[in-house]
């Protein structure tokens, strides 16, 4: 049997954010199929054929002076692809009852059991703010309630409210491997109440939430919050992350100008993800 190889890049980046997010987004329009972040960088994966030396020429942030982005490469024979993927994406669990896994995990006892294959997309729990997301919705009255889930990536948070009981759940992001790979997810997971769509806040006109999630980053969040709090029905929640815990007091001013106020905070390693309501 023939193999296919990968070439497998290792990215080391300093300062981490908003480098990380950049690079991955700029990498995907290359061909790169496959993310696994680390703590100081990132690992991104394409198939031989798709690859060049030149592949990294257009890639600008790799010549922006404000971050350090150093990198290595090796091949990967097509036959070790799946251990060196598994060996990378390990379950996670969020609390007592929540599991975020891949479906070559060992199914676990839980009562939220979230198989996700990322691909290209983002939001496996592994980071922080998913982590984070995920904590709030376990700890929210989701049952009964509409949910918007803005900047979905791989549709983690979406299914786990539609899971909770979401009536009616949106799953919207830009980026179309990301809305690809969340449809793949909802049907994996079995929910049936989620609405995946391509598209960005122009979606919104005439929708309306109870609760809105928006997992994306500062400036996205800056821009768009008048536009969410425009969407959310009397008594709604909105809960965000993407943003350093130095970020939060210009969040808090952009919601406080839009009547809303704060009413939680969770934290991990500097992120934040934060609960603002009516």
């Amino acid at each position: 049997m023939e193999y296919n190889s990968y070439i497998a890049y290792s990215f080391k980046i300093s300062p981490l954010q908003p480098a990380m997010d950049i690079l991955i987004a700029e990498l995907s329009t290359e061909g790169f199929e496959s993310f696994v972040e680390e703590e100081d960088g990132l690992l991104a994966y394409i198939k031989k054929e798709d690859w060049s030396k030149e592949t990294l020429n257009s890639i600008q942030i790799l010549r922006n002076h404000d971050f350090k982005i150093q990198h290595t490469f090796s091949e990967i024979a097509q036959e070790n692809w799946n251990a060196v993927w598994e060996s990378s994406f390990d379950p996670i669990e969020v609390g007592k009852d929540c599991v975020v896994r891949a479906p070559f995990h060992k199914k676990p006892e839980v009562r939220f059991d979230i198989v996700i294959e990322p691909k290209m997309s983002f939001g496996t729990g592994h980071h922080e703010t998913t982590h984070m997301m995920i904590q709030h919705i376990l700890g929210n009255e989701i049952a009964g309630k509409s949910v918007l889930d803005m900047g979905s990536g791989t549709g983690v948070l979406a299914i786990l409210a539609a899971m909770k009981g979401a009536t009616n759940v949106d799953a919207i992001d830009i980026d179309h491997w990301c809305y690809l790979n969340a449809i793949e997810n909802v049907t994996r997971n079995g929910q049936q109440h989620i609405n995946v769509l391509e598209g960005d806040v122009a979606l919104l006109t005439n929708r309306k939430y109870d609760i809105i999630l928006a997992n994306i980053n500062r400036n996205i969040l800056l821009n768009d919050i008048p536009i969410y709090v425009g969407c959310l029905k009397a008594k709604g929640s909105l809960f965000l992350s993407g943003f350093y815990l130095e970020d939060m007091p210009l969040i808090s001013q952009k919601c406080k100008e839009n009547g809303l106020k704060f009413e939680k905070n969770l934290k991990i390693n500097n992120w934040v993800a934060v609960k603002y309501v009516f």
